[in-house]
C-alpha cells in the first residue's frame, strides 16, 4: 500500500481558489454526500449561489468514494481525497490528513464517504454562519451561509425519509434545504453526480447521473426536471441496447417506459415507432408516427432516409403507408 506523508500532501495541495484581487470568496452553500447500501451507489448533490458549482464541489469515483469541498473552497480536496481513499485510507484518515496540511482549514467545509459507507466531515470555525454539518449512517449533509441553522438537519431528515433511488433521495435533500430557507444569498447553480457501486474500470461508463445547472432562477427544481428526463433517456438507451441484440420485446418495454415518463418528447416516440414498423408491427406504429409528425414534420423527412442505413425495411409501400400519417396541410 502506498504511503502519503504530510509533506507530500502539502506539496500537492493546490493554490486556494481566488479572485483577481487576491481575496477568496465562499463558493458553495449546501450539499450532501451519500452511499446507498442497497445498490452500492455513491453520490453528491449540491446547490449554491455561485455560478457553475458543478465542476468545483462534487467529486465521485465508483467503488472509491464521494467528496464535497465547499465554503472558501479548496478544489484539491476532491482529487486528493479520492486518491487517498483509493490507496486504502478511511474518510476520517483522509480528511484529517488534508485538513492538517491546509493552512486555511478554518474556512473550509469538506465531507467524504467511502464505498463502505464510512463518513467524515469538517466545518471550519471561520465558515460564514449559519454553518454546520450532520453526520448520518452512510451520508453527511453540510451547509454554510444559510439563512437558518436548521438546514443540514432538514436535509438529513428528507434524505432518510425519501423512498426511491439514491439520486431521488439526494435531490430531496436539496429541496428540503430550500424549504428550510436555504442560502441566505439566494439560488443560482446546482449539480448531481451518482456512480455505480462497482467500478468497470471505465469511469464514464460508471456514471449513472452527471447533471449540472450552471445558472438558473430555481436550480434545484431544474435539476429535478433533468433527473427525470435523464431517467427517461436511460430507458431509451436500454431499449437501444436490447434492439442491437434483436430483443424486440424487451426493447419495446424499455421504450414504452421512456414514453410514459415523457409523453410529449418526439424522439422518444419516433424510435419506438420505427422499431415497431421494422419488426412487422406496422399498425401499432402508425398512431405513434402520426403523433410525431404532428409535433414536427421534419421527422417525416427523416423517415425515408432510414432504409438506406438498415433502420427500416427497403419497402416503398411501407414508407408511403407511414407517410400517410403526416397531417394534411390546410389550404
Amino acid at each position: 500500500m502506498r504511503k502519503f506523508s504530510i509533506l507530500f500532501l502539502t506539496s500537492l495541495l493546490f493554490a486556494t481558489l481566488s479572485l483577481a484581487d487576491g481575496k477568496i470568496r465562499p463558493v458553495s452553500t449546501y450539499s450532501i454526500v451519500a452511499f446507498d447500501r442497497a445498490s452500492g451507489q455513491l453520490g453528491v448533490a449540491v446547490q449554491s449561489h455561485w455560478f457553475s458549482v458543478g465542476p468545483i464541489v462534487p467529486w465521485v469515483e465508483s467503488g472509491i468514494g464521494a467528496i464535497a469541498t465547499q465554503s472558501f473552497v479548496e478544489v484539491s480536496y476532491g482529487p486528493l481525497g479520492l486518491e487517498l481513499m483509493r490507496a486504502g485510507k478511511s474518510p476520517e484518515e483522509t480528511l484529517n490528513a488534508l485538513v492538517k496540511a491546509d493552512k486555511n482549514r478554518d474556512v473550509r467545509q469538506v465531507a467524504m464517504v467511502d464505498a463502505k459507507g464510512r463518513v467524515a466531515a469538517h466545518t471550519g470555525k471561520n465558515c460564514i454562519p449559519e454553518a454546520g454539518h450532520y453526520i448520518g449512517d452512510g451520508f453527511t449533509c453540510q451547509a454554510n451561509l444559510m439563512l437558518k441553522n436548521t438546514v443540514w438537519d432538514a436535509m438529513a431528515k428528507a434524505f432518510l425519509e425519501t423512498k426511491g433511488e439514491l439520486a431521488d433521495r439526494l435531490v430531496a435533500a436539496l429541496e428540503a434545504a430550500e424549504v428550510e430557507g436555504g442560502d441566505i444569498r439566494g439560488k443560482q447553480s446546482a449539480a448531481l453526480i451518482v456512480v455505480k457501486g462497482k467500478s468497470s474500470g471505465v469511469w464514464w461508463k460508471d456514471r449513472l447521473f452527471d447533471l449540472r445547472i450552471e445558472d438558473h432562477p430555481t436550480p434545484v427544481q431544474e435539476l429535478k426536471r433533468l433527473l427525470r428526463l435523464n431517467k427517461a433517456y436511460n430507458h431509451m438507451n436500454l431499449g437501444d441496447e436490447y434492439l442491437t441484440e434483436n430483443k424486440i420485446e424487451e426493447a419495446m418495454k424499455a421504450y414504452t417506459r421512456a414514453m410514459e415518463m415523457y409523453p410529449n418528447n418526439a424522439e422518444m416516440i419516433f424510435w419506438p415507432a420505427v422499431t415497431l414498423a421494422a419488426s412487422g408491427n406496422v399498425e401499432k406504429s402508425l398512431p405513434l408516427f402520426k403523433k410525431v409528425f404532428f409535433m414536427d414534420e421534419n421527422w417525416a423527412i427523416l423517415l425515408p432516409r432510414l432504409p438506406k442505413v438498415g433502420q427500416l425495411p427497403d419497402d416503398l409501400v411501407l414508407i408511403q403507408k407511414i407517410l400517410m400519417m403526416v397531417p394534411k396541410k390546410r389550404e
